[in-house]
This record gives structure tokens, C-alpha cells and sequence, in this order.
């Protein structure tokens, strides 16, 4: 998250928004050096600091799992389980609805006029997104209550992508921040939800396993999203691609209802 908000905040700063060609070219082949080195320093830190696992297993329920002999283990058996596991489906659907959303919602920011401004819009996004993160695991850790905090945090989704579509076009670059700012705490907010859920949903798999395949679909949606509402922000205008999203965005409020809390990893604890 802290990444794709530098993301937000730099790229306008170092990309001028000029119409001499080469000048363009000179300032992003800069930024894709700065990328190229931030890159290479983070995987030395990763290959240098980060270990396989820890010392003892942090919980009774990833004791049992690191218990099994590694030879029962299959990769595609695991996936091939996972897909047969309907609560597990359904949040993988609705984890790529709304993360797609936020994808396309911060691929194809846009306030006319108002480059640098809409990278800092990004920026708000992410940051509260980070807040919301960050109290929602807090709360998951003392509740327990994955369904209704994942429910409740995506209709949230909806509700502040609603009142940002239509703010956006008032004029009022302080109202769109503040309503940018509510819609990144509960949709950016939302992505460690769902993979918790997973987690939960699908335990005794790997949650690497269950992680990916949330990711293939948001990758998968996010895709599709952008280059949907690009193509009708491109005919139509801004808000009719911000309702394109809230139309998806209300069908996955919807499927989580659905949504059993199967806690596999809260029993095994007990």
C-alpha cells in the first residue's frame, strides 16, 4: 500500500505534464531508473533478511499444519479443493469485484486540470486506505467476526464510491479529497479483509494458495474494469465509468451476504 502511494505522489512530480516529446521520454526514463533501484535494492534486503519461517509456529492451528509430512502435500490437489469450496468462490468473486474497482478507480484517476492534484487524490486514497487496514485487523483480532466486518466494510465500499462519483464533478477539489479519503479507508481498507477471510474459509490449505487465486481474480478484474471504464469514460464521461464500478460494486455487496463464516482456522484453535 505504501508503494502504490509513492506511486501516486511521485510519477507527477517527476513526469511534467509538457509537449515536447523528448523531454517526456527523459523525465520517465528517469523515473523507470528510480523504479529499476528501488527494485533491485528491495530484493537484496528480501534474499538477506527474510526467513523461510519462524523459529515456532505462531498459532496451534499453523502448528498442525507444519506437522504434516511435506510429501502429502500437492499444489494442484490444494487448488483443485479450493475451487470446490463454495464460501471460498464466492469471496474470491467478490475480493476481485472490489478490488478490480480499485484498480480501475486508480488507473484511471482523472481531475481535469489538475495533474499533481490527482496524484495527491490517489495518494489520500491509499493512505486512509492504509488506516483502515490497519484498524480492521485490530478489530478482526479482538472480534473475530469476519463475515460482518468484511460485509460491513464493502457496503461502506459502495456508499463512499457512490458519493464520490457524484462530488467529483462539483468543483470543489477539498470535497473530493475528503470524499476520496472515506472511500479509500473502506475499499483500499478491504484487501487484507479478504485475505484473512480466505484464510479462514480455507483452512488447512496453504494460505499462499488461497492468496494467489485472490489475486489472479483481482488481477483478472482489475483488467477488465480498466479497459470497460475506460471505454466509457472515453464515450460517455467520468461519471458514467465511476457507475459502471458502483453497479459492480453493488453485486458484490450482495454475493458477501451470502457468504457462510465458516471459521476452520478459529476451530482449530480452540
Amino acid at each position: 500500500q505504501l508503494g502504490i502511494a509513492l506511486g501516486f505522489l511521485v510519477p507527477p512530480v517527476l513526469v511534467p505534464n509538457v509537449e515536447d516529446v523528448e523531454k517526456l521520454a527523459y523525465h520517465i526514463s528517469i523515473m523507470f531508473f528510480m523504479t529499476a533501484g528501488t527494485a533491485t535494492a528491495l530484493f537484496i534486503l528480501v534474499v538477506i533478511v527474510f526467513k523461510e519461517k519462524p523459529p515456532y509456529p505462531p498459532s496451534r492451528a499453523q502448528a498442525m499444519i507444519q506437522s504434516r509430512p511435506t510429501e502429502e502435500y500437492s499444489y494442484v490437489q490444494s487448488i483443485l479443493r479450493l475451487l470446490r469450496n463454495t464460501n471460498f468462490l464466492l469471496l474470491m468473486v467478490t475480493y476481485g469485484l472490489n478490488t478490480g474497482c480499485f484498480y480501475g478507480l486508480s488507473t484511471l484517476n482523472h481531475y481535469p486540470g489538475e495533474e499533481v492534484n490527482a496524484g495527491r487524490i490517489g495518494l489520500t486514497i491509499i493512505l486512509s486506505g492504509m488506516v483502515g487496514a490497519l484498524i480492521s485487523g485490530i478489530w478482526l483480532d479482538r472480534t473475530k467476526t469476519y463475515k460482518q466486518t468484511t460485509l460491513i466494510v464493502y457496503i461502506m465500499s459502495l456508499v463512499g464510491m457512490i458519493v464520490y462519483t457524484f462530488t467529483l464533478s462539483l468543483g470543489h477539489l477539498w470535497v473530493v479529497f475528503v470524499t476520496a479519503g472515506i472511500l479509500g479507508f473502506f475499499m483500499a481498507g478491504y484487501l487484507p479483509l479478504g485475505f484473512e477471510f480466505a484464510a479462514e474459509l480455507t483452512y488447512p490449505e496453504s494460505e499462499g494458495t488461497s492468496s494467489g487465486l485472490l489475486n489472479v481474480s483481482s488481477q483478472i478484474f482489475g483488467i477488465a474494469f480498466t479497459i470497460g471504464q475506460g471505454q466509457i469514460m472515453d464515450c460517455f464521461g467520468t461519471k458514467a465509468g465511476n457507475l459502471l464500478l458502483c453497479s459492480f460494486l453493488f453485486l458484490g455487496t450482495f454475493m458477501t451476504a451470502f457468504i457462510k463464516a465458516d471459521l476452520r482456522r478459529q476451530q482449530a484453535n480452540l
